[in-house]
């Protein structure tokens, strides 16, 4: 809790219990009986039963989650899941700064994604739907294939694959409701596909990887849900968490990612800490469509997924981005974040699953305080 916080509730508990004859404001009558002492009355409980609240959760703000991604028919995990849950009123990480510098304070944001082609490809991190028809063929894992999950997975000769050196293949299969996704993708002869890597998850689910496990990405997260989306933000909203990555990543990881990064200084973010765009930051001299992805970053924050350019978020290639509005977002500087501590989210640590409520129990250790005895 703030000490603000803690100064705005004992003052008001001084102010009622400072007041004789507050329950005979409140029931006005002239019966003594119902002039009852300050800390009997009414208003007193009241205030009283939600200061116990507040201290007993430590003052986080749960707010319940919107509706979710979806893609078709399916949803993209449930609405309480990590990804969809907001963090804007969650407590600041106590290693925020030192994140922040490490990444880059004076970087800007980057759009790593947008229209047209970069160098011979598309921009951005592509991903195709199939139906639930779809022929699933075998996939050979060459580097991570004790922490893959085996074939066959339902991706034809024709999927996306990103451009560049990853070469990430993300099928979205509409009829099971299941995300299939490929690291290091390379389309064989025969139909099959080989791979660096590869993770299948249910999008009906809060599910996640084995503890300890990659996936297409570095840090065991599933890739799809964290892209910018084209049509999210022609709705005007997006309500889940982006993908980012960092130049460098600390050998360790937190909720809910599953695997390591890859640097012993424990100064750098560890793979899935969660950052957000502070609340003060001024969007409003940008483009309406970078306003929504401003505000999902305020509301929902994003996710460290991978090594990579530093402050780079992730998003599917469209030919209806406007890549020179895209750009603006890089007036946006590394120093305008701060990490968020979602610990209090977490319901089970081998679940995606994020409370949206506070925890039913209440401190009791504050009582003998609250009550001046």
């Amino acid at each position: 809790m703030r000490p603000k916080e803690i100064i705005l509730i004992f003052n008001a508990l001084i102010f009622v219990r400072n007041m004789p004859a507050l329950g005979g404001i409140m029931r006005n009558q002239d019966s003594q009986r119902h002039k009852t002492d300050g800390c009997n009355s009414p208003a007193f409980l009241i205030v009283l039963f939600a200061a116990l609240l507040t201290l007993g959760t430590g003052f986080v703000g749960f707010a319940r989650p919107a509706a979710g991604a979806a893609i078709s028919e399916c949803p993209v995990f449930l609405a309480n899941n990590i990804w969809n849950v907001p963090v804007d009123r969650l407590p600041v990480a106590a290693n925020s700064s030192a994140y922040i510098n490490c990444i880059g304070a004076d970087a800007g944001l980057h759009p790593d994604f947008g229209s047209g082609e970069w160098e011979g490809g598309p921009i951005g991190i592509p991903y195709t739907t199939v139906p639930g028809t779809q022929i699933k063929v075998p996939i050979h894992f060459v580097e991570y294939g004790d922490e893959s999950d085996p074939g066959p997975y339902p991706i034809p000769s024709d999927a996306a694959r990103e451009w560049g050196s990853d070469h990430h293949v993300l099928v979205v299969d509409t009829g099971a409701c299941k995300l299939y996704e490929l690291y290091h993708a390379e389309y064989q002869a025969d139909g099959s596909w080989n791979a660096g890597s590869g993770a299948v998850f249910d999008l009906r689910s809060n599910a996640l990887r084995t503890l300890g496990w990659t996936s297409a990405d570095e840090g065991g997260l599933p890739m799809f849900p964290g892209l910018v989306r084209y049509d999210e933000v022609a709705s005007g909203a997006i309500s889940h968490a982006l993908r980012f990555t960092v130049p460098q990543s600390y050998r360790g990881y937190v909720w809910p990612a599953r695997h390591l990064g890859q640097d012993d200084d424990p100064y750098c973010p560890p793979m899935g800490q969660r950052f957000r765009l502070r609340a003060d930051f001024d969007i409003s001299g940008f483009s309406s469509e970078v306003q929504v992805i401003l505000r999902a970053l305020k509301k929902y924050g994003m996710i460290v997924a991978d090594d990579g350019g530093a402050w780079y978020i992730s998003g599917a290639p469209d030919s209806r981005w406007n890549n020179d509005t895209l750009h603006r977002l890089e007036e946006v500087l590394g120093s305008n974040f701060e990490a968020v501590d979602v610990s209090s989210l977490m319901v089970d640590p081998d679940s995606g699953e994020a409370r949206t409520t506070p925890p039913k129990t209440i401190n009791s250790s504050w009582l003998p305080l609250l009550l001046g005895n």
